[in-house]
């Protein structure tokens, strides 16, 4: 099954993992982010949740997009991870974009997307960034839409680019012939025109992805098209895939939309490897 075929019962198994794979850690962590504006469109202010490094700056930037189909959502669902990147000294940025419904499509969406980017990388003297050590996190629809700013590219809203780096999990990077991502976009050009995997172009950025083997709703196929694009161009994607599990590293086969029991030993490997990319590529130090 690809994302979005039973596009109700995704949306509530969505919000349900995020709740499962956020709770612990937004518990004990209390620190409110810096809220600002990044974008005003279509009579909409789109806010940037930005959570200054914690420690040393490391001069990098990593902006965090939710997962939810590209129709519910919303940055906080994002908070545990970026507080663990500010932990590492990196300026982190749980970004809003706008959701799909009757006027919006995720074609809208990617345009948020590179505005977000466009709008770090303008701030960068003020928030003490270095303009190309800024990455990009994205969980499942999240996950399209930082590696299509990568890849599809962001050149209508001004910007050099998207993010230099890419950190995904569970990603919709192969979207060219997923049908709920088509209806979507409502006849905003085809569904390849966004699929991260159809757009790979030499200068890739480095890419490091968690992936579930039995994940059906963005299924390791697309990850694995993803990485052998990036490495038919020369570029690094570092894949790490764990046996057993579904979407968001679920334990629950059966029922991946709903009953979400992400597996706790899979999912602290996955974020030791996202961070241990970062030391790798230059973004941070080890702790």
């Amino acid at each position: 099954m690809r994302v979005g075929e039973v596009p109700v019962k995704y949306r509530a198994a969505v919000f349900a993992a995020a709740i499962a794979v956020c709770l612990p850690a937004m518990a004990a962590d209390l620190e409110v982010p810096d809220i600002e504006i990044y974008r005003e469109i279509d009579g909409r202010k789109l806010e940037a949740h930005v959570f200054a490094p914690v420690g040393k700056p490391s001069g990098a930037a990593i902006l965090l997009f939710h997962g939810g189909g590209w129709s519910v959502g919303e940055p906080q669902w994002v908070y545990p991870a970026a507080r663990r990147f500010a932990e590492l000294g990196l300026t982190a940025v749980a970004v809003e974009y706008r959701l799909s419904n009757k006027s919006v499509t995720p074609a809208d969406a990617l345009s948020d997307t590179c505005a977000a980017f466009a709008w770090v990388r303008q701030r960068a003297d003020e928030l003490g960034l270095d303009v190309g050590r800024v990455a990009g996190y994205g969980v499942s629809a999240g996950g399209q839409l930082v590696a299509a700013a990568a890849t599809v590219g962001c050149e209508e809203v001004g910007a050099a680019g998207g993010p230099n780096a890419l950190l995904l999990w569970s990603p919709a990077v192969d979207v060219g012939r997923d049908r709920w991502f088509e209806r979507l976009l409502q006849g905003e050009g085809e569904a390849t025109d966004y699929s991260p995997a159809d757009h790979v172009q030499p200068g890739a950025p480095p890419t490091s992805i968690v992936q579930g083997d039995k994940d059906t709703l963005t299924p390791l196929s697309g990850a694995e098209k993803f990485c052998e694009e990036i490495a038919a161009v020369g570029g690094r994607c570092d894949l790490h895939v764990y046996d057993g599990l579904g979407h968001l590293l679920t334990r629950n086969l059966t029922n991946q939309e709903s009953d979400f029991d992400p597996d706790p030993d899979a999912k602290a490997d996955g974020i030791a490897q996202l961070e241990a990319f970062l030391v790798d590529i230059g973004y941070t130090t080890a702790r």
